[in-house]
């Protein structure tokens, strides 16, 4: 696994001083027992953020540490339904069903327990591991509940079930005002980051380019359109591949949707099945399905396009999103989530709701290069000042110093 070692090593990125005030956070938390679980080590945004995150809570003097939880096909079908419905989507999820994923959460309580009731701050991520705290009786540090979803409009009887797990968390964190919802907790707003070093995010050499361009066929000749993402529905990849045929009418645009599955999301085959089947008979659409350690053919594919999509119908944030703007790319999201607080319309990207409102935005691009540039700048100077991880790892030292001192109810920031 992939993981950095060293603050030191963004100070060229992102200023001496941002350095300095981590490391002066890092000394009040000193030796304080940070524990993450999350449900898969590999594939999605979450595991991506765990990846850097705990070696540079570690570098800075924390003992920190990152647990995944076990579960059987089951298990994670019913959490992709409570996934599915916290973002809207109304789902069929039986008592049997919440009573199930509690006694997948108590299989992995029996083993976490020792390491979990002992630490200091416990970080729980997404709804799969949310039953554990009611399963660990003797703990003594504060346990935060943190979303990295979509909750705006949650289908209520999901909600309704969930919320009786995440209530009685000291602190709960959500990536942007509008999906919070109420809680007896304190509550936080941190948007998720980028690592700027990994392999997904670094620069490249003009070899590794034409490799990428290369094996997958890509016309140099031709515009690219290009969206990286897990094969999911509410990402909408049919909608995508309906914008760039109507694209095609007038410009002879490629498009690559890439992206892999994660291990807690069974609906991927499915919908990649369905991706392939709407592509059927279009060369100039190529649809790939990666590894999940295929970060610098991502960052390649990114690098290659002209215009990055993420033309979402749900999302919590959408790293991919950030990727893009980082890269220098103007970006075409859409009009949901977490990508408003990305995508700044009319000056790093557009913000679309329809498959013709994306084509349209392409065309625009495409016909005005200059402003393609312009956007593309714009993008990678607010992802360093927004979006780069040294913001999100200050958030969090922030979070445990004020709930350490009690005084989080006075504290609320981006």
């Amino acid at each position: 696994m992939e993981m950095s070692a060293s603050l030191a090593a963004y100070e060229a990125i992102v200023g001496s001083s941002v350095v300095r005030q981590l490391r002066n956070l890092g000394e009040k938390l000193s030796g304080v027992r940070v524990v993450h679980v999350n449900s898969t080590r590999e594939g999605g945004g979450v595991a991506e953020i765990l990846e850097w995150m705990i070696p540079l809570m570690r570098d800075l003097g924390l003992d920190a540490s990152w647990e995944v939880i076990h579960g059987s096909p089951r298990f994670f079908e019913i959490t992709k339904e409570i996934h599915n419905g916290l973002q809207g989507k109304s789902v069929d999820l039986q008592k049997k069903d919440w009573r199930y994923y509690q006694d997948e959460n108590e299989k992995n309580a029996e083993r976490l327990r020792p390491l979990l009731e002992e630490a200091d701050f416990v970080i729980i991520h997404d709804p799969q591991p949310a039953g554990l705290l009611k399963l660990c009786p003797n703990r003594k540090g504060k346990w935060i509940w943190r979303a990295h979803i979509d909750i705006s409009r949650p289908f209520r009887p999901v909600w309704k079930v969930l919320r009786t797990f995440v209530d009685k968390y000291d602190a709960s964190i959500f990536s942007m005002a509008e999906f919070a919802q109420p809680l007896p907790n304190s509550q936080f707003l941190i948007p998720p980051s980028i690592d700027p070093l990994s392999e997904k995010n670094r620069d490249l050499d003009p070899a590794d380019l034409e490799s990428a361009r290369a094996e997958y066929g890509i016309d140099p000749n031709r515009p690219t359109v290009v969206q990286i993402s897990r094969f999911d529905r509410f990402k909408d990849p049919i909608g995508v591949i309906q914008a760039c045929r109507l694209v095609r009418k007038v410009a002879p645009v490629q498009l690559v949707l890439a992206g892999g599955g994660a291990t807690d999301d069974p609906e991927g085959k499915a919908v990649l099945e369905d991706v392939i089947e709407a592509a059927e008979g279009s060369p100039d659409i190529h649809v790939l399905l990666l590894p999940p350690d295929a970060h610098k053919t991502i960052n390649a594919l990114q690098r290659l396009a002209d215009i990055v999509l993420q033309k979402s119908t749900r999302e919590g944030f959408g790293l991919t999103v950030t990727e893009g703007l980082w890269k220098g790319k103007p970006v075409i999201g859409g009009d949901v989530g977490g990508i408003r607080i990305q995508v700044t319309n009319y000056q790093t990207g557009f913000l679309v709701s329809t498959p013709e409102g994306a084509a349209h935005r392409i065309r625009y691009l495409l016909h005005h290069r200059e402003r393609m540039k312009e956007m593309g700048k714009a993008g990678r100077e607010f992802v360093r000042e927004n979006f780069l991880l040294t913001r999100n790892l200050r958030d969090y030292l922030i979070l445990m110093l004020a709930i350490r001192s009690g005084r989080e109810d006075r504290i609320i920031y981006m």
